[in-house]
């Protein structure tokens, strides 16, 4: 049985959560959590309409470490992205006043590129992958695990690490990418990349001379084990030759994938 929070009476009951009690923070602001560990790992934005799902959230990250930051609606968790710098934000995508997916095209206006992972309840495919392209780096769906869910943000805040000589810049093909900055250069031009055309190009270029099957690009880019039988890798794809002319050296491998063969 689903209650109206999304969570599932049984996720929450298998997992041993007791009532919950959080300690207000040293700062005296509700909306704000301290980690449970002595030492902050990372700081977690939390946004959700729902209290208790905020608070069962905000416990199980804060447990693991986190700080946690807190907002009950779009328009109030962008007031507070403005005033400090997060690690990651779990944002639901059905709020009043402001929905998700504008919170997420208001992120990616103001080129913040913290990966944000999408609460959704909507089953609708669509949707889904409506978030993916305005930049969600993961969805999951209502009603879901919190073992599985804190799981996914230790994934995307600790992430792969690259070998040392790789881990700021790529360059290839007269391309330049600095991956800290989330910024692109063609020759001695700066371009306006999206988060996933950016996320899109670096996995290409990492690739360099390899086909990229679709299955791969959908998994690693897009976050997805499955083909929703749509043409977004294309789109994003024509995107991003659209951005790195005159010469884009992205070759498609009919019905396999996509190759970056610039030297």
């Amino acid at each position: 049985m689903h209650g109206r929070n999304g969570l599932s009476s049984r996720s929450v009951a298998d997992e041993n959560f007791s009532p919950i009690r959080l300690p207000r923070s040293r700062h005296m602001d509700p909306y704000v959590h301290e980690g449970e560990r002595g030492t902050t790992m990372s700081t977690v934005m939390v946004v959700d309409d729902e209290e208790r799902i905020r608070a069962l959230i905000t416990r199980s990250l804060a447990s693991e470490g986190h700080r946690v930051v807190s907002a009950n609606d779009g328009a109030a968790a962008l007031d507070r992205l403005a005033a400090e710098q997060v690690d990651l934000v779990l944002l639901d995508l059905v709020m009043p006043r402001c929905s998700g997916l504008t919170v997420l095209a208001a992120m990616r206006e103001r080129h913040d590129v913290t990966p944000v992972i999408v609460l959704s309840g909507v089953t609708d495919i669509a949707a889904r992958l409506d978030a993916f392209e305005r930049g969600a780096v993961d969805v999951v769906a209502k009603p879901f695990s919190l073992v599985e869910l804190i799981a996914r943000c230790r994934r995307h805040l600790t992430g792969p690490r690259a070998p040392q000589s790789d881990r700021r810049f790529l360059t290839a093909g007269g391309i330049r990418l600095d991956l800290d900055r989330r910024r692109a250069h063609v020759g001695d031009h700066e371009v306006t990349l999206t988060e996933r055309e950016f996320s899109l190009l670096a996995h290409l270029m990492r690739r360099r001379g390899e086909v990229c099957r679709r299955e791969e690009l959908l998994h690693d880019v897009w976050g997805l084990d499955f083909d929703p039988g749509s043409n977004v890798i294309d789109v994003c794809v024509r995107r991003l030759r659209g951005k790195l002319h005159p010469d884009p050296p992205i070759e498609t491998i009919r019905n396999v994938g996509y190759c970056f063969y610039g030297d």
